[in-house]
């Protein structure tokens, strides 16, 4: 990473960490190692927006997940939120999800959540394995019982960066606004039965009790599937840095991987599962198994 994005970043850092805190322009300044004027156009030519509105946005997705989850006042969500009211933060409530805090307190729709990405990750995407620095990969058995999942499709995409680029990064915002059943949004490379005609094998979504009858947001569709077994491969935890090196580790192992050694073949009828690569855990993928049959 060059200099700017690294000062960058280091602001990106401490309004994370530093949230709940007043901060300034000047605060940002000092964490970036630039001059106030420069550390603000740093910030804004690389993510997009001013220091303020980054702020803003992210104390305002963590206010809508305190109304849905605490069900807090909305008063207190305002005040936490660093508004000086309950209308100026009604107003930009409404004006960033479409919806009052009240209303949505009572009745939590899914929503746009922020979800900022950290600039570190625009000089980070590898296609090749580092072949010395492959890292320890842990597999085991998992069920996944039968579920729905409410997902988006895109046009061609077969990966995560391709998706991004046709459907947008701020679909994982929506879905982390919604409860799911494994706790998180998933992704998942959708086998050609669950396809429509020119949709994308690589899809986003989250998983839901089979039956749900809630709300499906606009452009989003609904698909069921079936209990299965999966096998989980689960690689060490890793520095964000390295968020693509650590992806393709477990998908060597997964490649290599032959499943007969414990009883059972690949079962590619069930999608394959992705989920978000978070460092403190490791990267995660799922591939669908089912057993061998006697010869």
């Amino acid at each position: 990473m060059n200099q700017q994005l690294e000062a960058v970043q280091r602001m990106q850092d401490f309004i994370e960490v530093h949230l709940d805190e007043e901060i300034t322009l000047t605060t940002l300044s000092e964490v970036s190692l630039f001059s106030p004027w420069h550390s603000y156009r740093l910030f804004k030519d690389c993510v997009g927006l001013t220091p303020a509105e980054y702020i803003r946005r992210m104390r305002l997705s963590r206010s809508a997940m305190r109304l849905k989850r605490e069900q807090c006042f909305v008063t207190d969500a305002a005040y936490d939120c660093g508004f000086q009211s309950v209308d100026g933060f009604t107003r930009a409530f409404h004006r960033e999800f479409g919806c009052n805090p009240g209303d949505y307190a009572k009745d939590p729709i899914p929503i746009r959540l922020f979800i900022p990405y950290g600039v570190k990750f625009k000089e980070l995407r590898k296609d090749t394995v580092d072949m010395e620095n492959l890292q320890s990969v842990f597999v085991q058995v998992v069920r996944k019982p039968e579920r729905k999942v409410i997902l988006k499709r895109g046009v061609q995409a077969e990966d995560y960066f391709t998706y991004c680029a046709e459907v947008s990064c701020e679909v994982w915002g929506i879905l982390a606004s919604m409860d799911s059943l494994c706790g998180e949004p998933v992704c998942l490379w959708l086998p050609d039965g669950y396809r429509k005609p020119d949709t994308s094998t690589y899809v986003q979504g989250v998983e839901v009790a089979p039956d749900y009858a809630g709300d499906i947001p606009e452009g989003f569709d609904l698909i069921s599937l079936p209990a299965a077994e999966y096998l989980a491969f689960q690689g060490e935890p890793f520095k964000e840095e390295d968020y693509s090196q650590a992806i393709l580790s477990v998908q060597y192992a997964m490649d290599h991987y032959d499943p007969a050694v414990i009883g059972y073949e690949w079962d590619d009828s069930n999608p394959r599962i992705q989920l978000e690569p978070r460092g403190e855990r490791g990267y995660i993928e799922l591939r669908a198994i089912k057993r061998r049959r006697s010869v």
